[in-house]
């Protein structure tokens, strides 16, 4: 019997208010290009937002909102009531998927390029593996290989940027790195609500309420939102935070796990060419090689996993 694929970080629904395509390959490719382009085109919107957006309620109000839109389309299809325990689930996993790691990487992202951080969001799978190894799953010696490669990479890509404001965005972003990976590990471990978008929605709005009180007891406040600012966000909000997760859930049931996390290899390389593009950020030699390094680490671990899964 074929070994099942990983469970989401998310779960996500199975159905949405909208008719797909009847053609299979149109809607695949079609989600293709949404988690490719916009998860890679989130960095962007991120810079843009934070011009008007303290960085941690960024990211909760974005998660928030989508939260209780989800919530709304869950009761609308009269979705079943999880229990209290599945409620504090989470609560608990949505506070570091979406209301930790999202406010983590808005902080750094104040004094990191928007290329850079999305290269370094790459090492998920890295910092993923290193939950498994506490967890007390074995780990070969290729993966562990594949996070000494990625460490290596983050190293170099910021090799020659000495300043201690890129030094603290480096740490945060690499801290939403680690909340993601520990959220997703969590994830899979505790029961959430069996209705796929009831738990989608209490993640997404639990963290993302969780996180915006945080932002206010620490002094976080919004007095003007630009226009600019306020069109990123409700783009963050609608088409970050809902339809992409959306699209890689279809993907994971629809084609493969390898099909699926190709998005890890594309999205940074969207996120430069946007960041070089449209925000004059600079390409330079070591961002190339870095890129190359992580990315290849990243590969190296997706593989040393799927064959200890048996799928390759």
């Amino acid at each position: 019997m074929s070994a099942l694929p990983p469970r989401l970080p998310f779960s996500v629904p199975d159905r949405f208010p909208f008719r797909a395509p009847r053609s299979r390959k149109g809607p695949i490719v079609l989600a293709l290009a949404v988690v490719y382009l916009v998860w890679g085109s989130t960095y962007l919107g991120i810079h843009l937002a934070l011009d008007s957006f303290p960085p941690l309620m960024l990211g909760g109000l974005r998660n928030l909102f989508a939260g209780i839109g989800l919530f709304a389309i869950a009761v609308h299809r009269k979705a079943v009531w999880p229990s209290a325990r599945e409620v504090r689930n989470a609560a608990l996993v949505g506070t570091l998927l979406e209301g930790l790691s999202s406010g983590m990487m808005a902080y750094g992202m104040r004094t990191v390029a928007t290329g850079t951080a999305a290269v370094m969001v790459a090492t998920v799978p890295l910092f993923a593996t290193i939950f498994a190894a506490l967890a007390g799953r074995g780990v070969s010696k290729g993966e562990w290989s594949a996070v000494g490669l990625g460490l290596v990479g983050i190293v170099l890509l910021n090799h020659g940027d000495p300043s201690s404001s890129s030094t603290y965005g480096t740490l945060a972003i690499l801290c939403a790195a680690v909340f993601w990976a520990g959220g997703a590990h969590l994830a899979s471990r505790l029961s959430q609500p069996s209705d796929l978008l009831m738990s989608t929605a209490l993640q997404i709005g639990l963290g993302g309420l969780i996180a915006t009180t945080i932002a206010l007891l620490s002094g976080e406040r919004l007095t003007h939102v630009g226009f600019g600012a306020g069109v990123s966000f409700l783009y963050l909000m609608l088409i970050g935070s809902m339809a992409a997760y959306v699209a890689y859930n279809f993907l994971i049931r629809q084609t493969s796990t390898i099909v699926a996390t190709s998005c890890l290899y594309v999205n940074p390389v969207v996120a430069v060419l946007l960041g070089a593009l449209l925000l004059g950020e600079a390409i330079t030699r070591w961002t190339v090689i870095a890129t190359a390094v992580i990315l290849s680490s990243v590969a190296l671990s997706l593989w040393f996993d799927y064959r200890r899964r048996g799928l390759v």
